[in-house]
């Protein structure tokens, strides 16, 4: 990973898989109870779930708190040249 000047930050603190915190969001492209699609300064992330719901949003910090039960955190974005495609690819499966 890339330090110093323009270095990309995140942060991600999970609790008892209920709670989660994460830092460096710029977008939430979109959510309901099974999953949250957010844009984030180190790419698209995945988090899915149940009965997840967003406990706090905060763009100006970059900031997004949900809560519910966590299965996984997937970064959808690593892989493919065209980025909305490999989304909607793994989006659909």
């Amino acid at each position: 990973m890339e330090h110093g000047k323009g270095a990309k930050h995140q942060e991600i603190r999970m609790l008892n898989r209920k709670t989660l915190d994460i830092t460096g969001v710029s977008n939430v492209d979109s959510f309901d109870n099974e999953e949250f699609l957010l844009v984030t300064e180190c790419g698209y992330l995945a988090v899915r779930g149940q009965n997840l719901h967003m406990k706090n949003l905060s763009l100006e910090q970059g900031l997004v708190s949900i809560e519910g039960t966590v299965h996984s955190l997937v970064y959808l974005d690593g892989a493919g040249t065209g980025k909305s495609k490999s989304l909607l690819g793994k989006l659909f499966k």
